[in-house]
């Protein structure tokens, strides 16, 4: 009888050992099939373009964005929620961002002379490339190659559905290189404010990469003055220092609407 229990016990504990075993591998397949069919919605270059910069899924993990941008008279720090997309710009003595639902802005002393609704999510656009361009409601075609300086680089054309974002109407280009598939050249078109599509492109380079918690983003980006899709010489570089990625998000007070500042519902 002993013997008989003793048995039991053993194929009992065996066929638990077995049971744990799978369903501590079901779940990892199951994620693996997920995101394969999430990377299945963008282009294969661009699937490649996110590898090359430490990849989408590393930084969709991520959900606080903290970066800083140098100005002579002191640097801008721009706080983002990556999930909920709410900001915060602090330009000392001015302050604005975004709640998720409305723009706002915080300027005491008259001191901001921009357009805060514009700005509070502009850099940050740019900054985050490429991932950004994972976002919801996007369009990819191909694009005709770029050429600058004798080299050729491959292009992927996006563009947004009605309604998505607050200048649905504007298109972008991002040129890549095709050996080591990193973002080179970001073209785009600007129509914030209006109803009618633009052609005019504008050019900014990116060649100058660093390493931030595990994904590349740019260092510096520098604006090129264009003729079409002629480029030209550097116009204006923008450098990024002390950035930062969090998987923990910010307090929504952290974002909320300061009971002093003014609430922007319109550009």
């Amino acid at each position: 009888m002993k013997i008989i229990v003793s048995t039991l016990v053993i194929l009992t504990l065996l066929s638990c050992k077995e049971a744990t075993k799978k369903d501590n591998v079901e779940p990892v397949e199951a994620e693996t099939e997920i995101t394969r069919a999430q990377e299945n919605n963008y282009p294969e270059a661009l699937i490649e373009v996110f590898d090359a910069h430490g990849g989408l899924k590393n930084f969709k993990s991520k959900r606080t964005l903290t970066f800083e941008i140098v100005k002579p008279s002191g640097n801008e720090t721009h706080t983002v929620d990556l999930y909920s997309r709410k900001d915060k710009i602090e330009i000392p003595p001015v302050t604005l961002g975004f709640n998720g639902k409305d723009a706002w802005l915080l300027d005491e002393q008259k001191a901001y002379k921009g357009n805060a609704a514009l700005y509070h999510n502009l850099m940050f656009y740019f900054y985050a490339m490429p991932f950004v361009l994972a976002d919801p409601g996007i369009k990819y075609e191909v694009a005709e190659d770029l050429e600058y300086e004798g080299k050729n680089y491959p292009g992927i054309h996006i563009s947004y559905n009605d309604g998505v974002g607050a200048s649905s109407k504007d298109d972008y280009y991002l040129y890549y290189d095709s050996e080591s598939h990193e973002m080179a050249w970001l073209a785009y078109t600007f129509t914030f404010g209006t109803d009618e599509k633009s052609d005019k492109l504008s050019f900014i380079r990116y060649n100058d990469w660093e390493g931030v918690d595990g994904v590349k983003l740019p260092k510096s980006i520098t604006w090129h003055v264009n003729d079409g899709k002629t480029i030209k010489e550097p116009r204006k570089t923008v450098v990024f220092e002390n950035s930062s990625l969090h998987e923990g998000s910010k307090p929504d007070a952290f974002y909320a609407v300061p009971g002093n500042a003014k609430v922007i519902l319109k550009p």
